[in-house]
C-alpha cells in the first residue's frame, strides 16, 4: 500500500466515520441488533482461523442453544459459546486496555475448556511455536506486553489503525498464553476499535493466508503494511454495512446489483474486495445498500 493509497483510505475512513456518527444518533437499538446478528459470524471466523471444524450454521445453532449434531465435540461447543461471551462482554467495557483485562478475557475464553491455563500467562518451561517461529520465552512475556501496552497508549501521533495493527502483531509475536492467543488478539482489536467509537471488524477465515503472511513479514523485516491494510479494509466494510442499514435503503446481493447497475459481477467483486464501493459481507455473501442516488 503506497502513501497515496494510504492517504486515500484514511480520507475515506474519516468521511465514513463522520457520516456514521451523524446518522447513528437515536439509532442505538438498530446498531445493537446489527452487532448481535454479527456475533456468530465473528465467532465462526475467529475459531475457523484456529482450525475449528464448526460451520457458520453450526455456530449459529450453538449460540441459539438449538440442538446440534452429536458429532460436534463438547470442546467446540464451549469454544463457540465462550468466545461469543467474550465478544459481548467487551461491548460494555470502558476502561483502558490493560494486562488485567486481557487476563480476564482469557479466563472467560478458556473456562471449562482448559481451566489449568485459563487466565494466566505462560510460565517457566512453557514454550509455544507458531509455524516455525518460537514465541517469546515465558520470563519475557510480562515485560513485552507492558511495553506494547505503553507504546499503544502513548503514541498519539501515529494513525489509529496503524497502532492497532502494530499492537496485534506484537501481541501475537509474544504469544503470551499457552492457547487462545489468536482469538484473544482479535477480540483486543475490536476492543481498541470500540474504544475509539468504531464498529467491530471481522478477520475472515477465507483470508487467513494474507493474515498469516502479515505476521511473517513483521517477524522477518518489521513490515506492518499488510496488517494495516487488513484492518483498514475491515473497518471500511464494517462502516459500509452499518451505513447501509442506517440509511434505510434496500439491501441486496451484489449479483442483483450487477444486473441493476449494468456492471459485471467480477468488476463489482474486485471493487468490493478493495472497498472502493460500499459493499459488505453478510454470512459470507457480498451485499450492498441501494437507495435512489446510488443506482
Amino acid at each position: 500500500m503506497n502513501m497515496a493509497t494510504q492517504l486515500q483510505i484514511r480520507t475515506r475512513i474519516k468521511g465514513l466515520k463522520a457520516e456514521y456518527d451523524r446518522l447513528k444518533i437515536g439509532k442505538e437499538a438498530l446498531l445493537k441488533l446489527i452487532d448481535e446478528a454479527e456475533v456468530p459470524e465473528g465467532v465462526y471466523n475467529s475459531n475457523a482461523i484456529e482450525n475449528s471444524t464448526l460451520t457458520l450454521k453450526e455456530t449459529e445453532k450453538i449460540l441459539l442453544e438449538m440442538e446440534v449434531s452429536k458429532n460436534i465435540s463438547l470442546r467446540e461447543v464451549y469454544e463457540a459459546r465462550n468466545l461469543a461471551r467474550v465478544m459481548e462482554y467487551i461491548g460494555g467495557r470502558h476502561e483502558e486496555l490493560s494486562k488485567d483485562l486481557i487476563l480476564l478475557l482469557h479466563k472467560m475464553l478458556l473456562g471449562n475448556i482448559k481451566d489449568g491455563i485459563a487466565g494466566r500467562f505462560r510460565v517457566k518451561d512453557e514454550y509455544v511455536r507458531i509455524g516455525t517461529h518460537i514465541a517469546a520465552a515465558p520470563e519475557h512475556i510480562e515485560r513485552l506486553l507492558e511495553e506494547a501496552l505503553i507504546e499503544y497508549s502513548s503514541e498519539h501521533d501515529v494513525y489509529f489503525v496503524d497502532k492497532i495493527a502494530r499492537f496485534h502483531l506484537d501481541f501475537e509475536n509474544t504469544h503470551p498464553f499457552n492457547d487462545g492467543n489468536g482469538r484473544i488478539g482479535r477480540v483486543i482489536i475490536n476492543y481498541q476499535f470500540l474504544k475509539l467509537g468504531f464498529p467491530n471488524v471481522i478477520i475472515r477465515d477465507k483470508e487467513k493466508q494474507v493474515y498469516y503472511r502479515s505476521f511473517r513479514e513483521y517477524r522477518d523485516n518489521g513490515r506492518t503494511k499488510t496488517m494495516e491494510t487488513i484492518l483498514s479494509l475491515g473497518i471500511l466494510e464494517s462502516l459500509h454495512k452499518r451505513l447501509a442499514y442506517l440509511k434505510g435503503g434496500r439491501i441486496i446481493d451484489l449479483s442483483e446489483y450487477a444486473s441493476e447497475s449494468k456492471k459485471t459481477i467480477q468488476t463489482l467483486l474486485n471493487a468490493a474486495k478493495r472497498q472502493t464501493i460500499a459493499a459488505f459481507r453478510q454470512k459470507s455473501v457480498w451485499k450492498i445498500g441501494v437507495w435512489k442516488d446510488n443506482v
